[in-house]
């Protein structure tokens, strides 16, 4: 495996080329592991969603270079489909536009707000067409005061710099336990 290294978030770039045994093809992808960082959420327009912003920002840093938008939900097609592979109650399991996933996330800092995001690995396949990222997020529950703390992997879909179709995957269990805390 190369890897190189810049100074942005502390990014480590890593190749690897590997034969696959289900397709017989040569599979190559790249991997970009970034350490915590925070950057400014800078559309005003955007600002009722503020509760969501390191998850922004962490998936604008995923996704640098490889879609266009100053904001995450400018990087989305209109007709994009994201799926959330996880049950989590009055949570869709599958959200259809840009609209659509909007409005999902428009009550998100009615119950919790992210503090911080970090742990990303990012890594490309598919020609670029294809990129999965591992994050977590930090915060708290706005009623509780109880902590927030989440893991998820996101398999995202690129087509023409727009994302067009997102798989998600967290840690259903902890986002249970912190919106529903045990007394003692």
């Amino acid at each position: 495996m190369k890897c190189s290294k810049t100074i942005h978030l502390v990014r480590t770039y890593c190749t690897k080329v590997l034969i696959s045994p289900v397709i017989g093809k040569t599979v190559s992808y790249r991997k970009e592991v970034y350490s915590q960082g925070t950057l400014a959420m800078s559309e005003s327009k955007y600002a009722a969603y503020e509760a969501l912003g390191p998850f922004f920002e962490i998936i604008m840093e995923g996704l640098r270079g490889v879609v266009d938008g100053d904001h995450y939900f400018d990087t989305i097609a209109e007709d994009a489909t994201f799926e959330f592979l996880y049950e989590f109650p009055g949570w869709p399991r599958t959200i259809r536009g840009r609209a659509e996933l909007m409005t999902a996330y428009s009550g998100y800092g009615n119950s919790i707000r992210l503090r911080s995001a970090d742990k990303l690995v990012v890594y490309h396949a598919d020609n670029g067409r294809v990129v999965i990222i591992e994050y977590e997020v930090h915060g708290k529950v706005l009623r509780t005061g109880v902590p927030y703390d989440n893991r998820f992997v996101s398999i995202i879909t690129v087509a023409d710099r727009k994302i067009v179709h997102w798989r998600d995957y967290m840690d259903s269990l902890a986002a249970w336990n912190a919106l529903n805390p045990r007394s003692s």
